[in-house]
């Protein structure tokens, strides 16, 4: 059997293990919540909507499922594949293991970019949130990226240190931007609606944000897949990239186009979610090993049933009410990245 064969065969049979457990997990996003319902109201909600069915539902359960959890869950799914995509190519491009749209201060830009859009009235109307978002996204890495070249940060570990420095720069930047942006345009209940949202907020969604978010997610993927050679080759330095035929530039570009759109875009429906970027990648790392033409599905996969199982948390850990989806992240994500960090520091020694 060809090497071409064989991964095919590894890949139909990576697709046959992870459907499953995406449904899986979609399954228990639409059963799970405020009220508990059973796998077979689910499944007979689905058949009716998607096959005319007519089975006997009740109503209220009916619109519970398909307007409320359904979409939420597709909605986490595809937020979590992608910010764990976009960690790992930057862990990647960068070298660096701290990398992550968060801490590179992707996020926050794109917070800004939707904040001013919503919020300042940026446009005048005629932009929309998302196009906002990706907009603060670019113009957020490019101040990175350019704060990073003046601190004199190269192709070397040591010198990749020196973007995630600026990337926290960057961060607590356009966090500031945004407050201001509240502080003086939004009224009381715009100001507490918009900080909720901006601690990562599933509540407001609906179909027409899976029509967005899911398309984007696949594509994203299938664009950050298709680089997985260039991947395994940018993690010896861009120098050892090109010496491999890799035309670094265009690659970079590229990438980093993928995931600050797949960030804005996931950012300007649900909010700015952490750690998500940061520890999915190394969790599926330490699974499936660091090659990318295996780790990319096993991180969108990882990324996405945690989100869901995020969401989950967040609306029965306290009864009646809702928690914002990033402070559970934060609450799961930081334990565990520290476990992560002692586990490296002693394998490397």
């Amino acid at each position: 059997m060809s090497a071409a064969a064989v991964l095919a065969w590894q890949g139909i049979r990576g697709a046959c293990l992870a459907l499953p457990v995406l449904a899986a997990a979609v399954l228990a996003g639409a059963m799970i919540g405020e009220t508990s319902l059973a796998p077979d109201l689910v499944l007979s909600v689905l058949a009716n909507k998607l096959a005319g069915a007519g089975l006997p539902v009740d109503p209220v359960d009916q619109g519970i499922i398909w307007s409320y959890r359904l979409p939420r869950a597709l909605v986490a799914a595809a937020c979590g594949a992608a910010l764990a995509v976009a960690g790992v190519v930057l862990q990647a491009l960068l070298r660096n293991a701290l990398a992550d749209p968060y801490i590179l201060g992707i996020s926050a830009g794109a917070s800004t970019g939707a904040v001013a859009v919503t919020i300042a009235g940026l446009g005048g109307g005629a932009l929309s949130l998302s196009f906002g978002a990706f907009n603060g996204a670019l113009l957020a890495f490019g101040f990175v990226a350019i704060l990073a070249r003046a601190a004199g940060a190269g192709g070397n570990r040591a010198a990749a240190a020196q973007i995630v420095l600026a990337g926290i720069a960057g961060s607590q930047l356009f966090n500031a931007l945004t407050a201001f942006i509240i502080a003086k345009s939004a009224n009381a209940d715009q100001a507490r609606g918009i900080m909720f949202w901006l601690m990562g907020n599933l509540s407001g969604v609906r179909w027409p944000d899976v029509w967005l978010a899911v398309p984007l997610a696949l594509a994203g993927w299938m664009i950050c897949r298709f680089h997985a050679r260039a991947l395994d080759a940018f993690t010896f330095g861009s120098d050892s990239a090109a010496s491999l035929g890799i035309t670094v530039r265009r690659v970079q570009v590229v990438l980093i186009f993928a995931t600050a759109l797949m960030t804005a875009v996931m950012v300007s429906i649900v909010g700015s979610i952490g750690f998500v970027g940061l520890v999915i990648p190394h969790a599926a790392r330490f699974l499936v090993g660091p090659g990318h033409r295996r780790l990319m599905p096993a991180a969108a996969l990882t990324g996405a049933v945690f989100l869901i199982a995020a969401d989950i948390v967040s609306r029965i850990i306290i009864p009646g009410q809702v928690l914002p989806i990033g402070v559970v992240t934060a609450l799961i994500g930081a334990p565990s990245f520290a476990v992560i960090l002692v586990r490296g520091q002693r394998t490397a020694r």
